[in-house]
């Protein structure tokens, strides 16, 4: 699909691909090809376009740095849509994002310069995770994690519908739908984004590949400026959401006191031992189902309780870097990280993708824990 759009003396042949269709990939190439235009957008960013150009970018990554910045459920998130889209190009018989591939060899074939139309994925997702419940994103993993084992069960109408949409719209369909904020997100605002990115970019002859999703959108705002600044700011978290992460220790706190003096010593013991048990227990159990250390399982257990009632330090971050001292990830796992990927067992098998189940089954463990151990401690009165 080819549309041919003018704004300012330009033109602009904005071309509408599916992105695991071989046919798409043909398109671009006979475009450009034949067009031979000054610039060839394309619907990536810097980060998705230097993984295109440098295969062994996994291998500059440090681990221990993404935990401290708190962004293991972020790139574990980032990992399972990869993962995803990578089985089933497989599946077809592709390689992923073929058809923007095509468009940057094609785009160097006939001399035209490369403009990177799409906003940093990795802005995209925070946005999106900010606005986001706790549960919803437990949601997602789930979902995530659930499709990557039903890969082999897609069927003929499902292939059709993800040949037309972004792999990430697909995945995230049912969360959008009782979230719009999230389609807005994901949707709207890249289409506005994308929109403002292909009006300005250089030259007179412009060639611009997206995905078929996206193009009645860049038509709706195509004759529309956008400020894409605030497009690419990740909100602050709300104050309520800041005032709420101290509330439940404080609770929790004010509720072992007030068992110390309203029930007595026995009861306030009786407190403190319910909430060190289904807090530390459920936190090891989540480090136990990421497969982790030892000496990981047991920190998990050790700081999960006193973790919990600091909102300042979680009991994933703990356990997760004593899983990235315990079993340091090597060279090796950075390299095959690509490859491991594409099975449900490579995320459990390579070192890097563990620690990350590792701090994120952490963190869910301790939060299960904290609300199971609210109604024991009541009782204890």
């Amino acid at each position: 699909m080819t549309q041919l759009l003018e704004i300012d003396g330009k033109k602009i042949f904005l071309v509408g691909t599916a992105h695991v269709s071989e046919e798409s990939a043909r398109l671009v190439a006979d475009v450009i090809d034949r067009e031979k235009p000054d610039t060839v957008c394309v619907e990536l960013c810097a980060s998705r376009y230097q993984s295109i150009r440098q295969k062994d970018q996994w291998q500059n990554m440090d681990i221990v740095k993404v935990i401290r910045e708190k962004k293991s459920f972020l790139l574990l998130s980032n990992l399972l849509l990869a993962s995803l889209q990578k089985r089933i190009a497989k599946k077809l018989n592709i390689r992923p994002g073929q058809e923007m591939i095509q468009a940057i060899e094609s785009a160097e074939a006939v001399g035209a310069a490369i403009h990177l139309a799409d906003r940093d994925i990795r802005i995209t997702l925070s946005r999106t995770w900010r606005l986001m419940r706790f549960r919803d994103k437990i949601k997602l993993l789930a979902q995530l994690i659930f499709s990557i084992g039903q890969v082999d069960d897609i069927s003929a109408e499902d292939v059709e519908k993800m040949k037309q949409e972004d792999v990430l719209e697909t995945i995230l369909a049912d969360v959008g739908k009782s979230l719009p904020i999230v389609k807005a997100i994901l949707i709207d605002e890249r289409d506005r984004y994308l929109a403002h990115k292909i009006r300005h970019a250089p030259g007179e002859k412009i060639v611009a590949v997206v995905g078929a999703g996206h193009v009645p959108g860049i038509k709706r705002y195509w004759n529309t400026e956008t400020d894409i600044a605030p497009l690419e700011k990740i909100p602050p978290k709300g104050k309520l959401s800041a005032v709420f992460k101290w509330v439940i220790p404080l609770g929790i706190v004010a509720l072992i006191i007030t068992g110390f003096f309203m029930g007595g010593a026995k009861s306030g013991k009786d407190m403190v031992v319910w909430w060190l048990l289904a807090n530390g227990v459920l936190a090891g159990l989540g480090a136990l189902a990421a497969l982790a250390h030892p000496f990981t399982v047991v920190s998990s257990i050790v700081a999960a309780p006193l973790t919990s009632l600091n909102p300042m330090v979680a009991a994933g971050w703990v356990s997760g870097l004593v899983e990235a001292f315990s079993r340091k990830p090597r060279v090796i796992d950075f390299e095959n990280l690509q490859e491991d990927i594409h099975s449900l067992r490579g995320f459990w098998k390579n070192k890097v993708t563990r620690v990350l189940l590792v701090v994120v089954f952490t963190n869910l463990g301790s939060s299960i824990g904290t609300f199971v151990a609210i109604p024991l401690m009541i009782k204890a009165f």
